[in-house]
C-alpha cells in the first residue's frame, strides 16, 4: 500500500482506567478512523474503568477482559496477582485472534499489560504511547519488546522514545474559545458575560481541590468570579448545589464530569486542578491559563508534567498542601484582578503542546500494518 486512505487490517488499542489513558486512546481511534475508514478497531478495557462509558460514547468497540488490579501492600491480592495476569492474558490471546489483530496499540495502565504480553505471544507487533513524563509499569516492560515508542514529553525516558506530544481529540486542538465562550456558558447554565473559574480534579475529582473550592465559593461568586467545578462522579453529594450570588450573579455550578471537556475549557478564562498529562497538555492546546495542583502522592509524575507548561510561562505550580480556601478566596480573585497577566499566559502557550500528534501517531500504526 503507498497511503495510509488504503490501508485496512485490524488494530487492538489497550488504556483504560482512568481518563489520562482513555483519552489520547479515543483521540487516536478517531484519527485512525480518519485515515483509515476500512481499518477494524477494538478498544480493550475493564468493567471497572471509565472506558466502560467514555469509548462507546465515542462510538468505538469495547471488549472487556478481566481486571489485574496492581497491589499496594503484601496480602491477598499480590498472591493473586499472578494467576490474575496469566487469566487476563489468555483472555487478551483470545481476543485478539478472535479480531484477527494486526497490531496492539497501547496507552499504558493495567489494561496494557495483558495486552503486550498477548501480543507478545502470538508474535504481534505493538506500538506504545506514554502520557507522562515518568512512564508507567506497563509502558517499561513494552518499551523493551518494541522499537516503536512515543511519548508526550521530551524528558520522558524509555529505550527507542521517540517524542510527538498527546494525542488530543480535534475537538479540542480545533477549538476557537472566544468563539464558543458564550455559548459554552450559556449550556453549563451560567451568566455568559462574567468571568469564570474552572475547577477539575481530574476524572475521579480531588478532594483537596473540591474542599477549598467549597470553602471559596461565596467569596469568589461576591466578586463576580463564577466557578464551574468538576467534582468527579462519585463527590457530587447531596448538599453540594447550584448557587447564584444575588448581587453579583454569578453562578457556581457543581457537575459530576464532563464528557467533552472542550465546552468547558470554551466557558473558562482560569482552571484549578491537578496536572495529569491530559489536562496540562489540553489547555495548552487551546490556551488556556491554569493553576495546577500536583497530586501529592505517587512518584511525583504530575508536578514533572506540569513543568513543561509552568516554565513556558503559561501555567502556575501549587503545592496539594498550600491549595486552602484562603488561597483560592484571595489568589484567583488577584489573578482575575490582572487580565494583562492572564493573557500574556495565554499567549505563552502558544507553541508548548503539538495538536498533530493523534495523526502522526495514526500514521505510525498504519505504517506498521502495512
Amino acid at each position: 500500500m503507498n497511503d495510509s486512505a488504503g490501508a485496512s487490517g485490524s488494530i487492538v488499542l489497550a488504556g483504560g482506567g482512568s481518563a489520562g489513558h482513555t483519552s489520547p486512546l479515543i483521540a487516536t481511534g478517531l484519527e485512525l478512523r480518519r485515515l483509515s475508514p476500512g481499518v477494524t478497531l477494538t478498544a480493550l478495557g475493564t468493567a471497572r474503568g471509565l472506558e466502560t462509558t467514555v469509548v462507546p460514547a465515542a462510538g468505538l468497540d469495547l471488549e472487556l477482559i478481566p481486571p489485574v488490579p496492581m497491589p499496594r501492600r503484601i496480602g491477598k491480592d499480590l498472591a493473586l496477582l499472578g494467576p490474575r495476569l496469566v487469566e487476563a492474558v489468555r483472555a487478551t490471546v483470545r481476543l485478539l485472534r478472535r479480531t484477527q489483530a494486526d497490531v496492539v496499540l497501547g496507552f499504558g495502565g493495567y489494561v496494557s499489560t495483558p495486552a503486550y504480553l498477548a501480543a507478545r505471544r502470538l508474535g504481534l507487533p505493538i506500538v506504545i504511547h506514554e502520557q507522562n513524563v515518568l512512564p508507567g509499569l506497563a509502558n517499561r516492560l513494552a518499551a523493551r519488546l518494541t522499537r516503536h515508542v512515543y511519548t508526550s514529553f521530551p524528558k520522558t525516558e524509555l529505550p527507542h522514545a521517540r517524542c510527538i506530544g498527546l494525542p488530543i481529540r480535534r475537538a479540542i486542538t480545533d477549538l476557537d474559545r472566544a468563539a464558543l465562550r458564550r455559548e459554552a456558558r450559556t449550556g453549563f447554565e451560567l451568566r455568559p458575560e462574567l468571568r469564570t473559574l474552572l475547577v477539575s480534579g481530574g476524572s475521579q475529582g480531588a478532594q483537596q481541590i473540591n474542599t477549598a473550592v467549597a470553602g471559596a465559593k461565596h467569596e469568589l461568586l461576591a466578586q463576580g468570579i463564577q466557578v464551574l467545578h468538576v467534582l468527579g462522579p462519585k463527590n457530587l453529594t447531596p448538599g453540594i448545589e447550584r448557587t447564584v450570588d444575588e448581587r453579583t450573579g454569578a453562578v457556581y455550578q457543581p457537575v459530576a464530569y464532563v464528557a467533552e471537556m472542550e465546552r468547558a475549557y470554551a466557558a473558562a478564562d482560569l482552571m484549578l486542578g491537578r496536572s495529569g498529562a491530559s489536562t496540562v497538555l489540553e489547555t495548552a492546546a487551546v490556551r488556556l491559563p491554569a493553576v495546577f495542583v500536583p497530586y501529592p502522592h505517587g512518584n511525583g509524575e504530575q508536578a514533572l508534567n506540569a513543568e513543561l507548561v509552568v516554565n513556558a510561562g503559561g501555567g502556575i505550580m501549587l503545592a496539594d498542601s498550600d491549595c486552602t480556601s484562603a488561597w483560592v478566596a484571595e489568589e484567583i480573585p488577584a489573578l482575575f484582578a490582572h487580565p494583562d497577566r492572564l493573557a500574556g499566559m495565554s499567549k505563552a502557550l502558544a507553541d508548548v503542546a503539538s495538536l498533530d500528534a493523534a495523526t502522526v501517531l495514526a500514521s505510525r500504526v498504519l505504517e506498521v500494518i502495512r
